[in-house]
């Protein structure tokens, strides 16, 4: 069993070599695209300049006012500036894609990206912020000092164990909110894909068992979240490179912080072994750990439970092959690949995570906020009918992110860290006009031919 690029079942299987030229496809492009339009982000003026004349009050001396205004009510830097429409996305390059550290002027194209789906997803502001230091507290002492430039702080890339500590520091300090997207937007995509698959077999999130395989950063986020949305701890079976956490590893120990926790509440039954032994009669495996596509094997998977749901999340390539999966018994299958179905996908969650947490200027992002995100993109899910193959939204439904806007910002406004109160039709309306206009604006500067089409050579 195999699918097209549209998601559709086909009967011929995908060879080494076709999945090799696709896969070299996008970087042979990528290195040609990049160079001839010298990046992908610009500054371009949001007012009106109707003659020279207007720079007196954009600039001196009219804009005197408006600092005079926010210097006695600080607030009004949100309504005078473009500071609640803007996000910093820091990184110090330790940890880019499946890259490694490459340091931060080599994480630039990543950034660069990531500003350009925000823009483009959910009408963000979103500025590359690369520091050259690898130093946690040097970093959060740069988060600090920048605040007043920007409404939220977006980490990126930041290598695990410290990205832990640099956001609990910084959602904790920190006036304005701060996301770790490989923490938090995994997690919340992840949950979305879960809450659906386990409508599609028919269980209960609070009764089935959980295997995760792999314990960074992503994996420590999901397993906390979907505990938060009602996962049973004591049926989640986690596993790192040494084998299964339990209670009997004597390397795990307090200095550990997440996974030390993890340890003490998890695996009720003491389990022990590998990722084989751990996935024996589960309902679920979340894998994101090394690339496959022997990661994962077909005949662990026949040892799982009826309508098992597989996560194999590495890329470029997952910890099993969906139809081996399939072949083995799953019933659904979801990777972090947008050429299967039911992709993992990041970009469904953080630009709506982001404009409804800046429209009603929350002043930090909650693990609720989080999963109100989630079931949100189930919903939408839900609403366009789910099945096997598909379980999550795909980018190009660009209805889902006003929707996860909305669900966002009211529970901010439930949980009263939101600065502001809305109405679900303003704030519906306001996420609709910034989501369009940004891609509206992209729209005609291409037709225009400002923006250029490519041209090879």
């Amino acid at each position: 069993m195999n699918y097209n690029e549209k998601g559709v079942t086909v009967d011929k299987k995908i060879t080494k070599e076709e999945l090799l030229a696709r896969a070299i496809k996008p970087a042979q492009d990528s290195l040609k695209m990049h160079p001839f339009y010298r990046g992908k982000i610009e500054v371009v003026p949001k007012c009106a300049i109707r003659g020279i004349e207007d720079f007196a009050i954009w600039y001196t001396p009219g804009v005197a006012a408006a600092c005079r205004a926010i210097k006695e009510k600080p607030d009004k830097a949100y309504s005078y500036t473009n500071k609640g429409n803007t996000i910093a996305i820091v990184t110090d390059g330790t940890r880019v894609l499946g890259l490694g550290d490459i340091g931060p002027v080599a994480a630039m194209p990543v950034m660069e990206g990531k500003s350009l789906l925000f823009k483009y997803l959910g009408g963000v502001d979103a500025f590359p912020i690369c520091l050259d230091t690898k130093d946690p507290e040097e970093f959060i002492k740069t988060v600090k000092y920048i605040t007043p430039s920007f409404g939220g702080i977006n980490l990126e890339d930041i290598e695990s164990p410290k990205c832990f500590y640099i956001l609990e520091r910084l959602r904790g300090e920190m006036t304005i909110p701060v996301w770790h997207d490989d923490q938090q937007g995994t997690a919340a995509v992840t949950l979305a894909g879960l809450i659906n698959a386990l409508k599609v077999v028919g269980k209960k999130i609070e009764d089935v068992k959980i295997t995760m395989v792999g314990i960074g950063a992503a994996n420590v986020r999901i397993t906390k979240l979907i505990i938060k949305a009602g996962a049973d701890p004591e049926k989640i079976i986690i596993v790192d490179s040494k084998g299964i956490l339990n209670r009997k590893r004597d390397d795990i120990d307090k200095r550990q912080m997440e996974k030390y926790e993890l340890c003490q509440i998890t695996n009720k039954e003491n389990r022990e072994g590998g990722i084989e032994e751990a996935m024996v009669g589960q309902d679920v495996v979340i894998a994101l750990s090394k690339s496959g596509p022997d990661t994962i094997q077909k005949s662990w998977v026949s040892k799982m439970a009826d309508d098992a749901i597989v996560f194999a999340c590495a890329n470029p390539v997952p910890e099993i092959w969906p139809w081996d999966a399939k072949e083995a018994g799953a019933r659904v299958v979801v990777t972090g690949r947008s050429d299967f179905p039911n992709q993992v996908n990041n970009s469904l969650v953080f630009p709506a995570v982001f404009r409804g947490t800046l429209d009603v200027m929350a002043r930090t992002i909650t693990d609720e906020m989080c999963i109100a995100a989630a079931y949100e993109v189930a919903r939408f899910a839900e609403d366009k009918g789910i099945h096997e193959d598909y379980i999550l939204p795909t980018m190009d439904e660009w209805e889902v992110f006003p929707r996860e806007a909305i669900a966002v910002a009211k529970k901010a406004m439930e949980q009263k860290v939101a600065r502001l109160s809305f109405s679900e039709k303003v704030l519906f309306d306001m996420a609709r006009e910034k989501i369009l206009r940004a891609r509206e604006e992209l729209a005609i500067l291409m037709e225009k031919g400002i923006i250029p089409p490519y041209k090879e050579g």
